[in-house]
């Protein structure tokens, strides 16, 4: 239940939602007043949720910067959050946007950083396809040639949750000592953070995947880019998860 009203609050949290809604208010209504109203919150929202210097202003506040890994030291494993692949509408699966996630991954293993990567992820559509992200991910891993031994996967979680529980199990299971190093996008780390430290996992941040909020303010920040729209709505999202974890003492 909670996993199905967590997709439908996603979907009431689009600003896009609203503004449209307004805008398609402003442009029916006969009442004069109400339709200036109407247009002047619609353009003041859509203007403040398309330029990059509020939505950068909001990430160099929440995300947060990677913890330093000690020198020289290889820790047990990197525990990568899924949300970075799917099934490509094709089937056959395929990386997103949010592949920084595996790369990073799979250098810490690379360089000896960690010994084992672990991926943590399911399927999280609202309607499953019988996608299993954690089984291609691997088949992925088997193709730049890291041996079995050095992948573990939980393919049922469905958000991140079930990351948190299934991980731990996992982690338990195969008698992996902590800190782990947790590699996730950076808008996503400190919800991602709060849950497994809740959950009593030892975990060291290590974001990625940066999508807003680097680089210096400046004038053109305040040019309405369409990009910015979809990415606001990722990180209201994140915001009030965290909220939510921690009133209900999820999180």
């Amino acid at each position: 239940m909670f996993f199905i009203l967590s997709k439908i609050l996603s979907f009431l949290l689009l600003p896009l939602l609203y503004i449209f809604v307004l805008l398609v208010v402003a442009f029916f209504s006969k009442k004069p007043g109400l339709k200036r109203k109407c247009m002047a919150w619609g353009l003041a929202l859509l203007w403040i949720f398309s330029a990059p210097l509020f939505l950068n202003l909001l990430a160099k506040g929440w995300d947060i910067a990677p913890a330093k890994l000690q020198p020289n030291k290889t820790y047990s494993a990197a525990i990568i959050l899924g949300g970075f692949a799917g099934d490509g509408n094709t089937g056959k699966g395929a990386f997103n946007w949010a592949a920084d996630r595996f790369i990073q991954g799979v250098l810490l293993q690379r360089t000896g950083r960690v010994k084992k990567i672990v991926i943590s992820g399911g399927n999280g559509l609202l309607i499953n396809n019988g996608f299993k992200e954690a089984d291609w991910v691997k088949s992925q891993l088997t193709a730049l040639q890291i041996p079995d031994s050095c992948i573990l996967l939980e393919n049922q979680s469905r958000n991140t949750l079930e990351n948190a529980s299934l991980t731990k199990a996992l982690l338990i299971k195969n008698q992996q000592q902590g800190p782990y190093i947790l590699v996730t996008s950076a808008f996503h780390m400190r919800r991602s953070l709060q849950i497994f430290k809740n959950r009593g996992i030892d975990v060291i941040p290590y974001p990625c995947n940066y999508l807003a909020g680097q680089g210096n303010i400046s004038f053109f920040d305040l040019i309405p880019d369409a990009y910015v729209l979809n990415t606001w709505s990722i990180y209201i999202k994140e915001v009030i998860g965290f909220g939510v974890n921690y009133v209900t003492g999820k999180g």
